[in-house]
């Protein structure tokens, strides 16, 4: 263990004693939104992410420890465990650098050399691997062999069973693997070609090549998919006669008569055996890396999503286009409740579009609707025309607006068993439309419904290891639901399910015990909820606001664990709760400089970022990050892409950040692509750079391709 603490942290660049302290604090069941949040004086201040990071590697580095242990055990149960191995092994610094060096201990399939040492050849490959100056030649060594009752019935059958097992000597030898796996990595290149002889989306990779050390992720991933769907061959080559030579360098000992032998049997075991076996490990490596880089784009997409600023408070229509079924409307009240939903359809007809818009009049008369949230689905341009011009007949000073709101996923969670308790009156299409209001009003109440791959804000999810993804989403979204806090007796279960220290079972007993008892009026009551114990309320209970509770501090992020110290500090800077309450802290920050914070922080029996930490919520109680961010970009009027002109300038919203650059929303039916090299002046190396999904930019057009719906944009001015 000390190892561990040790390699985690160098890497992290962390104090050994910080990370301990992590590593003691997730072994006693500590969440990681817990520990970032409430225990910042115990490991330097890390944030959520570097404790994940932090988590997952120590996961890594304990299965190799474990890993290690394991194939001691099995050399050791062969006889063949020598002090020098044991060293090696536990040196080695990755799980392929101990199956290397398993490699040759590892119960293997029937081979070639297994043959020729069942043969009695084994000898007969020692004597001529190793090379002495004596050796004698080749195949008059070869000849003292033959033994037709053995099936080798001459010298050459017995010359070729040594070039087997030296072949495969050198195959398992952890030196050559290891130096063949760094080589390959450096020098190979990957080619690919077309499998058929048609077109298809793959078709930029009929005649590709790239270096394997600077391909990109989202080629891999690419290739990997034409492959598996019979469009592509692809293949990994490096240059042989310099892979040859480094394995002559491990395998010639000195020049003597079985130096053309041994060379030739290093040959036999690269082509058979080596080149064959690390082509598929460096695919491997090369798919894995590029999974990786794919989740994490995928979770650094997934973030600021969740994280978009709700517009809360106001009456909102969702419409979810449709052609053959309609569009559905859905209208919800500030706090999301449904008041109407309808069905009309605006792309039957020019009279049908007529009717369309004075039902849509009506609802927004009638409910007084501020905003309308349209899905970016099937049939969303004619519904955005369609309700620009419902605008214009409402008139400017009707103050209604309109935004293009991404349904991803909308589909999935309608037809879900959550989705029909939620609404079990209302038909599968309707709830969708019930979504997409809701998620103007509040992005993330919302979308923790939905299954994290199924918002689309990644590339090639569905290729993705399906445990790690949806470890690594899951994070993410716990993450941000414990930043923003949770209003205990608003939220619903799935929201709640996401807090830290609470899942899905006390969840639902908690709403069960609000909808049994009324709202909750203070923090202390949770525990009264079954299942809910110590040490869920520990961890959840800092995360969980209630707005209705007589003590100002429960509508806070202050956790209870912290309250006297929070009372204190309002004692030293002459302030009660009520100014808490009435907003009334504008000198805080000033009064506790005035006091001293180290002098206050010994006084209220915590550390400064504690301290601090405490200040901030008595400032803002019921504080919501978001609130702080830019505002969604809410439109009036609509472009069409005819419209568009190179040199335009627009504004936009993000709506995805790949490999290659940036998808941005800027008010047509088909989203934009800012390209890496149009992002900006300076170099980068990726988009999330420079880009958040969730951003609002300035962008200029650059080229639009009307026919094929393609819209070039660059941020360079």
């Amino acid at each position: 263990m000390p190892a561990v603490i040790e390699t985690l942290s160098r890497e992290l660049n962390q104090k050994e004693e910080y990370v301990q302290n992590v590593v003691t604090l997730l072994d006693e069941g500590n969440t990681v939104p817990f520990i970032a949040r409430y225990r910042k004086e115990m490991h330097g201040m890390m944030d959520d992410q570097t404790i994940r990071r932090l988590a997952d590697r120590l996961q890594y580095l304990r299965n190799l420890e474990a890993r290690k242990e394991e194939v001691k055990t099995a050399i050791e149960g062969q006889g063949k465990l020598t002090e020098e191995l044991a060293l090696s092994i536990d040196a080695a610094a990755t799980l392929a650098a101990v199956e290397d060096l398993y490699r040759p201990y590892k119960q293997k399939r029937r081979t070639r050399a297994t043959v020729a040492r069942e043969r009695g050849l084994e000898p007969l490959a020692e004597l001529l691997f190793a090379q002495e100056p004596n050796c004698p030649d080749p195949l008059m060594a070869a000849a003292e062999y033959v033994d037709p009752e053995k099936g080798v019935n001459s010298a050459e059958e017995a010359l070729q069973g040594a070039n087997d097992i030296v072949a495969e000597l050198l195959s398992d030898d952890p030196a050559v693997r290891g130096g063949m796996r760094e080589f390959w990595l450096a020098r190979g290149e990957i080619f690919s070609s077309a499998a058929k002889n048609e077109d298809s989306v793959y078709r930029n990779y009929y005649r590709f090549s790239s270096s394997v050390a600077k391909v990109a992720g989202h080629q891999v991933l690419a290739l990997d998919r034409g492959e598996r769907e019979g469009f592509l061959k692809v293949s990994i080559e490096a240059d042989r006669e310099s892979a040859l030579s480094l394995i002559w360098r491990r395998a010639l000992k000195r020049q003597c008569a079985s130096t053309p032998f041994v060379k030739a049997a290093a040959e036999d075991g690269y082509d058979r055996l080596i080149a064959p076996s690390v082509e598929r490990e460096v695919r491997s490596l090369l798919t894995e890396k590029a999974c990786e880089g794919a989740i994490g784009q995928f979770a650094l997409n997934l973030r600021p999503l969740l994280m978009q600023p709700p517009v809360k408070g106001f009456v909102t229509m969702g419409l979810d286009p449709g052609y053959r079924m309609g569009c559905k409307v859905a209208v919800v009240d500030g706090t999301g409740k449904v008041l109407a939903t309808d069905v009309v359809y605006p792309t039957y007809g020019e009279r049908q579009k007529k009717e369309c818009i004075e039902k849509l009049k009506g609802h927004i008369k009638k409910y007084g609707v501020k905003h309308i949230a349209i899905g970016n689905g099937t049939a969303s341009r004619e519904t955005e025309a369609m309700t620009v011009e419902l605008l214009h007949e409402l008139g400017k000073d009707s103050g209604v607006s309109y935004i293009i709101v991404n349904e991803a996923g909308a589909s999935v969670y309608s037809a879900s068993p959550l989705a029909a308790k939620e609404f079990p009156e209302f038909d599968v299409n309707l709830r969708s439309a019930v979504s997409i209001a809701r998620r103007l009003q509040d992005p993330l109440a919302e979308l923790v419904k939905i299954d994290p791959k199924s918002i689309g804000v990644g590339q090639y999810q569905h290729d993705m290891p399906e445990k790690r993804l949806s470890e690594t989403l899951d994070g993410v979204v716990e993450d941000c639901v414990n930043a923003v806090g949770v209003d205990v007796n608003t939220a619903s279960a799935p929201l709640l399910a996401r807090v830290s220290g609470l899942n899905a079972g006390v969840a639902a007993n908690v709403v069960k015990y609000r909808e049994e008892n009324g709202a909750f009026t203070s923090r202390k009551q949770l525990l009264k909820v079954p299942k809910l114990g110590a040490k869920a309320f520990e961890q959840c209970a800092g995360f969980l606001r209630v707005p209705e509770s007589r003590d100002v501090l429960d509508n806070t992020g202050v956790h209870p664990e912290s309250y006297k110290a929070a009372e204190k500090l309002l004692e030293i800077c002459g302030y009660t709760k009520s100014d808490v309450a009435a907003g009334s802290l504008g000198h805080l920050m000033e009064r506790l400089h005035g006091y001293g914070e180290e002098r206050a922080a010994a006084a209220c029996g915590v550390g400064l970022p504690t301290l601090f930490d405490v200040a901030k919520e008595l400032k803002s109680p019921g504080r919501d990050p978001r609130d702080e961010l830019p505002a969604p970009v809410l439109r009036t009027d609509v472009l069409e892409i005819k419209d568009l002109k190179p040199g335009m300038e627009l504004r936009g919203t993000v709506r995805n950040v790949i490999d290659f650059g940036a998808f941005v929303d800027i008010g047509v039916h088909q989203d934009g692509l800012v390209h890496i090299s149009e992002i900006s002046d300076r170099f980068i190396r990726h988009p999330s750079e420079v880009l958040s999904v969730g951003d609002v930019v300035t962008v200029w057009v650059k080229e639009v391709d009307e026919k094929k719906g393609r819209i070039s944009l660059t941020m360079k001015k």
